[in-house]
């Protein structure tokens, strides 16, 4: 049974995506956790996940339905074209906690951070 929210609302100013599924089920996702989770083939990869790192600080601009089945979320960072499916929203949603825990451990394991300034030479005097 696929689980549309009922309402659905973008906070610019905190980067948070609110969604309800009725009286008593509601979930605020940060747009850097649907970023570095994003259904897209950039960060799905063909078979192998790609480590997405240095998002901290990106932020939603805009929220698109995309027909009846899904939403097309776009970032401040130029990503847009991943559709997030009503089903794989609820996932997101329902296992936020142990999809953050995990990767936060895969960006350990790499070495990686959430910081954005990561990607660019650091001169140190």
């Amino acid at each position: 049974m696929t689980r549309r929210p009922t309402a659905i609302k973008l906070h610019k100013a905190s980067k948070i995506l609110s969604l309800t599924y009725g009286p008593d089920e509601s979930y605020d996702l940060p747009a850097e956790f649907l970023r570095v989770h994003s259904p897209s083939a950039e960060v799905q990869g063909h078979g192998k996940p790609i480590l997405q790192y240095g998002k901290l600080a990106v932020a939603l601009t805009g929220v698109e339905p995309a027909g009846q089945y899904a939403l097309k979320l776009i970032f401040d960072d130029g990503h847009d074209s991943g559709l997030y499916t009503w089903d794989y929203l609820y996932e997101l949603a329902t296992r936020r906690d142990s999809l953050w825990e995990d990767y936060l451990a895969a960006l350990h394991s790499a070495g990686r951070s959430r910081d954005p300034v990561e990607s660019v030479v650091k001169f140190v005097p």
